[in-house]
């Protein structure tokens, strides 16, 4: 890692520091492939005025592994798989959600199609190398800490049944199974808050682990400087 200016940035060849689960499975056709990664975000981060949600990635890791909880996955009854990239139910598989249909491995990871390995959410193994509880940094620049159940989210699943297909009850299979409700947790709409006078973000073990940017209530405005200069 290296700060020069106000870019902070991490390299690697896209291998994590542990064991990864089999690619292809039979809930990811791709293969793993090692690739030089090198993601910049900003050094100095202020809360300003634009709120980013579609970006190639909420963050990275120390060791240079993007984090990528949401998913490009939709509800889609005409596919095989029932999903696809067609957006047009309004129901987005969940990382953690859908895991087992996305082929994630033990590690809440898994590869996209140009073999990049990626965390939808926190990996047990990464967490426990680590001596502090700094696990990356957000697209926007800001720190993301992990201490497990120290720290609760303020999304919480909705009670009651989907209204349209796919139906069922809300089980965090979808993102939209999920609503943000003020004060039920310890966090802001972004999975953020303030800790030691900084805004900080926090992986969660529940929706929406570790999220940076995400639009809703109360939810601080960033600004996200040259977040992924290159991850190819």
């Amino acid at each position: 890692m290296t700060t020069t200016g106000d870019l902070r940035c991490i390299t690697s060849n896209g291998t994590p520091n542990h064991d990864i689960g089999t690619f292809p499975n039979r809930g990811n056709p791709h293969s793993f492939e090692e690739q030089t990664v090198e993601i910049c975000v900003d050094a100095t981060p202020e809360i300003s005025g634009t709120i980013t949600e579609n970006t190639r990635g909420s963050g990275v890791t120390l060791t240079g592994i993007v984090l990528r909880p949401g998913t490009a996955d939709f509800y889609d009854a005409s596919s095989p798989r029932r999903f696809s990239r067609d957006s047009s139910s309004g129901w987005r598989l969940e990382g953690m959600g859908s895991a087992e249909m996305l082929g994630m491995d033990a590690e809440n990871a898994h590869v996209d199609h140009t073999g990049l390995y990626h965390y939808h959410a926190v990996s047990a193994s990464y967490v426990n190398s680590l001596d502090s509880t700094l696990i990356g940094y957000a697209a926007d620049g800001f720190e993301i800490h992990y201490f497990g159940e120290g720290v609760q989210s303020s999304w919480q699943l909705k009670d009651g049944s989907r209204p349209t297909a796919p139906f069922g009850d809300y089980d965090g299979t979808y993102e939209q199974d999920w609503e943000y409700v003020a004060g039920s947790g310890d966090l802001d709409a972004c999975n953020g808050g303030m800790w030691n006078g900084e805004y900080t973000y926090f992986a969660t073990d529940t929706f929406p682990s570790s999220r940076a940017v995400l639009s809703g209530p109360s939810a601080p405005i960033f600004r996200v400087v040259d977040l992924f200069r290159s991850a190819v």
